[in-house]
């Protein structure tokens, strides 16, 4: 049963491994990988904190925030993040166990902590990104400085020091575009996945389509795109669940490509059936059709049992 399954996926997924679906469809076989989501840990909970983590919530990482400040340290200031925590930089690296799949921003106040938080992750395990906020000359020096201490050459030159692409910022919403552009950058330039027949191409796990497909126990139906051509939204493994009333959860592209895919998912409600549709995403050529992206996709539609 798939709830069953969505159970197993969610079981894993809270151990930090990742989860394999599987759907037969006319003979082949399509597989949805859901990785567990991937650690952003900010290192200062100040001004550019705030936006950076409200962006790296929409770019699906699992925000931790540190501060040793009650005032910056709460969740009311931070209600994107999974985690606030309110100590020392030091001791809150050492408690957080810092795992390989982790990016971490060191952004503490007028950068008291800096050179204490990069000796701390530097003596431990490495996190898959590090960046420092700190002019280039700044930057230089303290690698340097670094260096000289002993610490292997490879990895102080591995921070990304000044932090964030160079695109102009100056406000704090600016610099935290830029610092999440650059987060997306070192997600992307990462070894592809190993092959596996049938991998779709997204991995991405959204919490409250999880939520809903293992703790809803009314009906639903499952989206997942199977195949994705041309300029579409989203590629394949885009996936989304539909309730009777029409509450969707998750997404496939929006608009009324995905409107109609969820019309036709609620009409098997309750039946134990399937099918694949085509979503045509070319839109209509008199302009009032919202679907401008071009491409097709095609989608699996399934009852949950």
């Amino acid at each position: 049963m798939l709830t069953e399954e969505f159970v197993r996926i969610a079981d894993a997924l809270s151990h930090g491994q990742a989860a394999d679906l599987s759907r037969q469809v006319e003979g082949e076989t399509y597989v949805r990988r859901f990785e567990p989501e991937e650690r952003l840990i900010l290192l200062g909970g100040g001004h550019i904190a705030q936006p950076l983590c409200a962006m790296g919530r929409l770019l699906d990482f699992a925000v931790t925030v540190v501060d040793d400040r009650p005032e910056y340290a709460n969740c009311q200031r931070f209600p994107d993040a999974a985690q606030v925590i309110c100590d020392g930089f030091v001791h809150a690296i050492g408690a957080l166990e810092l795992r390989p799949t982790d990016y971490v921003c060191v952004i503490t106040r007028g950068h008291r902590w800096d050179r204490e938080c990069l000796r701390t992750i530097l003596s431990g395990q490495q996190p898959s990104y590090l960046g420092l906020i700190s002019s280039r000359q700044r930057a230089a020096a303290l690698l340097m400085q670094l260096m000289e201490e002993g610490f292997a050459e490879d990895a102080v030159r591995a921070i990304h020091a000044p932090i964030g692409l160079k695109i102009g910022a100056i406000t704090p919403a600016e610099i935290a575009t830029s610092i999440c552009a650059q987060l997306v950058e070192h997600r992307r330039s990462l070894p592809t996945r190993e092959k596996v027949a049938g991998l779709l191409t997204q991995s991405n796990t959204d919490p409250a389509f999880l939520r809903f497909m293992t703790e809803d126990k009314g009906p639903k139906a499952l989206l997942l795109v199977l195949s994705a051509t041309g300029s579409t939204p989203v590629k394949s493994g885009a996936v989304m669940a539909v309730d009777p009333s029409g509450k969707g959860y998750g997404t496939i592209g929006g608009g009324s490509g995905e409107a109609e895919a969820m019309r036709q998912a609620r009409g098997l409600i309750g039946t134990g059936q399937g099918r694949v549709i085509t979503v045509d995403m070319d839109g209509d050529p008199s302009g009032e059709d919202d679907l401008v992206c071009g491409g097709t996709m095609e989608v699996l539609l399934e009852d949950v049992q």
